[in-house]
């Protein structure tokens, strides 16, 4: 026989007859630390992508991966304007990481009712706008439609600013800007987004840029920023370093040098937060695979003692340590597989149930959604499998030593 010792493994672990009563509690146990580790793994990892994900996109979605503002920018919404002309839209677009490109404007005003009043921060954006975000949490109506032929008064509007005003679609609202002296547009509520990500949720609307451009009495080319998406999100930082070589030496006509930035740079406490969240992660995948591996490896101690009487005849019949250890290892392995494929089916199970059903919710205020998010991911899966199996088998290589302690003579005595 070739591989007699995978036989004998074989024999120990499927042979359910002649099994000592002793064995199966410790078994279930064993595979039960495993499969409750590599369950738990799976969920984590799950969520701390979604988490990432969701919190990461409404932060990309309200802001772009990268802003190009002044370079005396306040970080407010009153900003110095720069210009987007077309020799700047080919620089932009001659870069194969950029996307899309999109110039706006912000005014800060103030909604006013008949009842009521709030303030808020208009976002123009132009024909062509990338409406892929908001459309995603439309939650009534329709994104503004915007033509070259006219003006919109078609806003969109939050469902937290609808509420707090009474607002609907189809109403006129009148929103009132301050700068030499206080200036009135009326507005039509045309949708009603909500993404609960309240810091924006409770401040922006959204209409047309050349609103933004009258009230604040600049020429068609200037707006307050230019916003752009990027192909892949871990080169944003690159991306925005190369435009910032680019063009800090080469100022608009009005005087105005150009300055573009991350929006890793632009929001440091989203971003640091959600790097924080894999610390944990890794902190849980630790802590599991310990467990998963201390059971696994108390399962081994009891097969290797329960079966001291085999070990005996096999080491009297010429068997040496390695080949009786590389037995109970491929048995360890045998009791680690299936362990993982319960933990697979209850891990991925309770994603796609979450994923489906939002069964687990949160309090959006203080998490920014209202339930927590999956993301499953395939490759995060196989590597975490692939790190439980090793990690499992390298642990129980020092108990497996425990087999060189058995002598024969004294072990076939007692059966």
């Amino acid at each position: 026989m070739n591989n007699w010792k995978l036989y004998i493994a074989n024999r120990i672990h499927f042979d359910k007859h002649n099994r000592k009563k002793a064995t199966p509690p410790a078994i279930r146990v064993a595979v039960a630390g495993v499969a409750l580790g590599l369950a738990v793994m799976i969920l984590s990892v799950a969520i701390v992508i979604g988490f990432k994900q969701e919190i990461r996109n409404k932060v990309v979605g309200f802001g772009a991966h990268i802003q190009i503002t002044s370079f005396d920018n306040n970080m407010t919404y009153e900003k110095q304007p720069i210009q987007y002309t077309d020799s700047l839209h080919d620089v932009l677009a001659a870069h194969d990481g950029i996307k899309q490109i999109d110039p706006v404007g912000t005014k800060l005003g103030m909604i006013k009712t008949d009842s009521d009043f709030m303030g808020v921060a208009l976002k123009g954006v132009p024909v062509g706008y990338n409406w892929s975000f908001f459309d995603k949490y439309l939650v009534d109506g329709a994104l503004p439609a915007l033509s070259d032929s006219a003006t919109s008064n078609e806003v969109l509007v939050s469902k937290f600013i609808a509420d707090k005003l009474n607002l609907h679609i189809g109403d006129k609202i009148y929103c009132y800007f301050v700068q030499d002296q206080v200036r009135a547009r009326r507005f039509t509520i045309s949708g009603i987004y909500q993404t609960d990500f309240l810091d924006y949720d409770k401040l922006l609307i959204i209409g047309d840029v050349r609103h933004v451009q009258r009230l604040n009495n600049w020429n068609a080319d200037q707006y307050s920023e230019i916003e752009l998406l990027v192909n892949d999100f871990d080169q944003t930082d690159d991306i925005a370093y190369d435009l910032y070589v680019q063009l800090i030496d080469r100022p608009d006509d009005y005087g105005t040098h150009y300055y573009p930035q991350s929006i890793r740079t632009l929001n440091p406490i989203f971003f640091g937060w959600l790097d924080l969240l894999d610390m944990n992660v890794w902190i849980i995948l630790i802590l599991m695979a310990a467990v998963s591996g201390f059971t696994m490896i108390s399962g081994l101690l009891i097969i290797i003692l329960e079966r001291a009487n085999m070990i005996g005849v096999l080491k009297a019949l010429g068997a040496n340590n390695t080949s009786i250890r590389q037995i109970f290892l491929y048995v360890s392995t045998f009791l680690v597989g299936k362990g993982m494929i319960w933990g697979n089916i209850i891990g991925i199970t309770l994603c796609l149930l979450q994923q489906q059903f939002h069964i687990i919710k949160l309090n959006p205020e203080a998490y920014y959604v209202p339930y927590v998010p999956i993301e499953i991911n395939p490759w995060y899966i196989l590597w975490l499998n692939v790190g439980c199996m090793v990690v499992s088998v390298l642990m129980l290589i020092v108990p497996s030593y425990l087999v060189a302690l058995i002598r024969p003579a004294k072990s076939i005595k007692f059966e």
